[in-house]
């Protein structure tokens, strides 16, 4: 007779060894995406070197809606339920893609570097935390408001410095602050109320509906001209792919996962990630108050993500 215990415990010690490698990929997750949303300004400003700015993300949102909508189907990701429920998800994409990379998009075509748009951008945990508490029940210590107020005093010194040495108009500098508001309200809004998206079926309706909102713009203010150089197609297929599929499931992971104040937390990594990239790749410079002023915002970023017991956290909830 055999013993049937013997699969189960089998199956017990797979299920074991399994969780360290699921722990390792969710704690891997935050570097990686930080890494990866950081080239996302490099590989921008290298495209818009061919193509403006509503033009290209029309062109990338049209390919990674197909993209998208493939994977979903193949790998039979749950749709949404209702209506109401794919409205939410649309709304987060309206936010999250055409505000916030439209805004990113036209801040860098104005002259904006991509290290100093990220440093604009990495003030979403400030904003992200002055309506966290009440809208969604999430607690920010007294030592994490230190640090988020150390990461805008960081982003103040940087843009403040830049515009004196004339490096970007005011006008590049309120497009990427549009791009702030779009990405704080579009992380906040998917946090309540698209908890049980889909990575995959979630961003393909928003790519979709990006898309579908940003191509009649670049009709009316744009000339719709794209020089289809090798260069313009390597920046093209890296913002779709590596950006627009793999950064953006990470994001979206995040905020399921952890609390939205942390998650957030990472646009300060992002800033001197951009800048340090910006410099060795595309040749911007690196003052010596940019660079104090990213060394403040690195300095918040660990008081906010390292609360006293490690980094972000990825719990269920």
């Amino acid at each position: 007779m055999r013993d049937s215990a013997a699969p189960r415990a089998q199956s017990t010690s797979l299920s074991e060894d399994s969780e360290p490698r699921e722990s390792a990929f969710y704690a891997a997750i935050p570097a990686v995406f930080v890494f990866l949303w950081a080239t996302g300004f490099i590989a921008a400003k290298t495209g818009l070197a061919h193509a403006e700015a509503l033009t290209f993300l029309s062109i990338r949102y049209a390919l990674v809606t197909v993209l998208m909508l493939g994977v979903a189907l193949v790998m039979r990701a749950e749709w949404p339920r209702s209506w109401r429920e794919a409205g939410h998800i649309a709304v987060a994409g309206i936010m999250l893609q055409a505000v916030y990379f439209g805004g990113v998009w036209l801040s860098l075509q104005s002259g904006v570097g991509a290290g100093v748009s990220a440093v604009i951008l990495s003030m979403q945990p400030v904003l992200t935390a002055a309506v966290v508490g009440p809208w969604l029940g999430e607690r920010v210590s007294v030592r994490q408001w230190g640090g988020l107020l150390l990461g805008a005093v960081g982003v103040a010194l940087v843009v403040a410095n830049k515009l004196a040495l004339g490096h970007g108009t005011l006008l590049g500098m309120g497009w990427s602050f549009m791009a702030l508001l779009g990405i704080t309200a579009g992380t906040l809004y998917q946090k309540r109320f698209c908890p049980r998206m889909d990575p995959r079926s979630g961003t393909c309706i928003q790519f979709l509906v990006a898309a579908a909102l940003l191509y009649p713009l670049s009709l009316v203010f744009e000339t719709g001209e794209v020089d289809w150089t090798p260069e313009f197609v390597a920046a093209l297929v890296y913002v779709s792919i590596v950006l627009s599929l793999i950064a953006i499931s990470l994001l979206t992971i995040m905020i399921r996962r952890g609390e939205a104040s942390r998650v957030s937390s990472l646009f300060f990594l992002v800033a001197p990630t951009a800048a340090l990239l910006g410099y060795f790749i595309l040749g911007e410079s690196l003052g010596a108050i940019a660079l104090a002023g990213m060394a403040v915002a690195v300095l918040g970023v660990a008081l906010v993500i390292l609360p006293g017991r490690g980094s972000i956290s990825l719990k269920r909830r």
